[in-house]
């Protein structure tokens, strides 16, 4: 599905904040941010996805955790075996359905 220009740069007005930045001596360019509450609607939906419980125990205790302490415990078993703590080192992996 294509859009006209007209409906990119509506668009584009109503979410995204455009600003001119200094690159270099003589050069600028437009840079585009999201607006405020879509910044803040995008910071809410990510941190609830950390958040959210998933069926993969944990380490020492417990059956589900929530997806940021599955990323902290991944990257502890890995700093482990990177160190030559652990023999082998085999990723939790949980698979996400939307």
């Amino acid at each position: 599905m294509t859009f006209g220009y007209s409906v990119v740069r509506a668009l584009n007005q109503r979410i995204l904040r455009l600003k001119t930045e200094n690159l270099a001596r003589n050069k600028r360019s437009k840079r585009a941010y999201l607006n405020d509450t879509e910044t803040k609607d995008l910071m809410r939906k990510l941190n609830e996805f950390f958040e959210s419980k998933i069926e993969v125990p944990r380490i020492r205790v417990g059956k589900q955790q929530t997806v940021e302490t599955l990323i902290n415990e991944e990257a502890l078993l890995f700093a482990k075996f990177l160190r030559n703590e652990l023999k082998t080192w085999i990723p939790r992996i949980y698979s996400l359905q939307y």
